[in-house]
């Protein structure tokens, strides 16, 4: 495909996703309809309309004209990119028609990230984010680096690194001692010998730091309540050598759990709702709550397009029954750990203060992580449960 046969094509993957098709259905449709796209053809189309809904406010005002469309989207992305349209909407072969004369007129747009946050989320996120707001809202109009765990348990960083060099993947150390910065043929990834041995895992540098600085029990039970695909399953065990129970509300979430703990080489059981009193009291639990995606607006920024207020507080409501829930699994004097990846204070502290220290429990340890020091936007707040083995008890 051509470069301007690449822009027509986000063309109508936008258009479909402004008449309400996720973007990733949309993706696949087209990419199914064009068995001529090469991998390279199908990951530059993804790249075009992801830019753009991360920046579409943008977008939309240097795009010009009335409305948004795919079009004008796409025109006010080349333009933000510094890219002349003329050269690529030429009309020739599969590209978009020529600009019309009042296309060819760029409007004169002052920069300004807050363009790219639906408006109805500008109060919360000023006041929740302080005088860091701008540089975080700023950081959240550009591409996530992909960062991987190193398992300790299996190799070191540098064995990591030669492993998946020797694959053709250019990595680089990080502050952080078990996280790897992906910078070169991150599609390699999964291919590569080092992922397949279980050598690393995918993993955020916000998340890998947050369950570092939780202080988790060394032996006993620890319960993954939200477990999902089980990353931070697999990240206590680095940390713990507590017997590890994993559950979700939707088991099918987990279906990929078993085979990631094998090549991880770690013991990992998996609960329904029904097995979790069973196995209690837990010594901590691990509430990582649904959530508004917030702080991964930068991987997933069609989710902030989707947000609205009634879904944050149906939101809101899910994350109190769950800790209400957990909150009975732990042991007397045990803890709870309770996370999201949002950047709300509405879906963090709130919730904290509401469901659990309004209730007797002790805070340990409480942080927020932004794209400003870590990549996501991240929640941690560690408690205990008051009663035997708590703190002045």
């Amino acid at each position: 495909m051509t470069p301007g046969a690449r822009v027509a094509a986000a063309i109508g993957v936008l258009e479909a996703w402004l008449a309400g098709e996720p973007a990733e259905h949309a993706l696949t449709a087209w990419a199914r309809g064009a068995r001529y796209a090469g991998s390279k053809d199908r990951a530059a189309v993804r790249d075009h309309v992801y830019d753009v809904l991360r920046r579409k406010g943008s977008c939309a005002a240097l795009g010009g004209g009335t409305g948004e469309t795919g079009r004008s989207l796409m025109l006010g992305l080349l333009r933000l990119q510094g890219q002349a349209p003329q050269a690529l909407f030429t009309g020739e072969g599969h590209a978009p028609v020529p600009l019309t004369v009042a296309e060819q007129v760029a409007p004169i747009v002052e920069p300004d990230p807050w363009r790219d946050i639906p408006g109805w989320l500008h109060p919360a996120l000023r006041a929740d984010l302080g005088p860091q707001a701008d540089a975080i809202i700023a950081a959240m109009r550009d591409r996530a680096p992909l960062y991987l765990r190193v398992n300790g348990r299996k190799a070191t960083v540098g064995q990591v690194e030669e492993s998946l060099s020797n694959d053709g993947i250019k990595t680089k150390k990080t502050d952080h001692l078990t996280a790897l910065e992906v910078v070169e043929n991150p599609r390699r990834l999964r291919q590569s010998a080092a992922y397949q041995a279980g050598l690393v895992e995918i993993q955020d540098l916000s998340v890998q730091m947050a369950c570092a600085a939780v202080d988790w029990p060394r032996d006993g039970r620890i319960l993954d309540f939200c477990a999902g695909g089980g990353g931070k399953t697999l990240a206590i065990a680095d940390r713990s050598a507590a017997a590890l129970f994993a559950h979700d509300a939707a088991p099918r979430r987990m279906s990929d759990l078993p085979a990631r703990a094998a090549r991880a080489g770690i013991a990992c059981t998996i609960l329904s709702t029904d097995d979790l009193p069973r196995h209690a009291p837990y010594d901590a639990v691990l509430c990582d709550v649904p959530c508004t995606g917030s702080g991964t607006w930068r991987r997933d920024p069609e989710a902030k397009w989707r947000l609205t207020p009634g879904r944050l507080a149906e939101l809101g409501d899910l994350q109190r029954r769950i800790v209400t829930q957990a909150a009975g699994l732990v042991a007397p004097g045990g803890r709870l750990v309770y996370m999201t990846c949002s950047l709300l204070q509405a879906e963090n502290t709130a919730v904290v203060e509401e469901m659990l220290l309004a209730r007797g429990w002790r805070l340990v340890a409480a942080r927020r992580y932004t794209p400003l020091e870590a990549s996501d936007g991240f929640f941690v707040a560690e408690l205990q449960r008051p009663g035997a083995g708590a703190d002045g008890s």
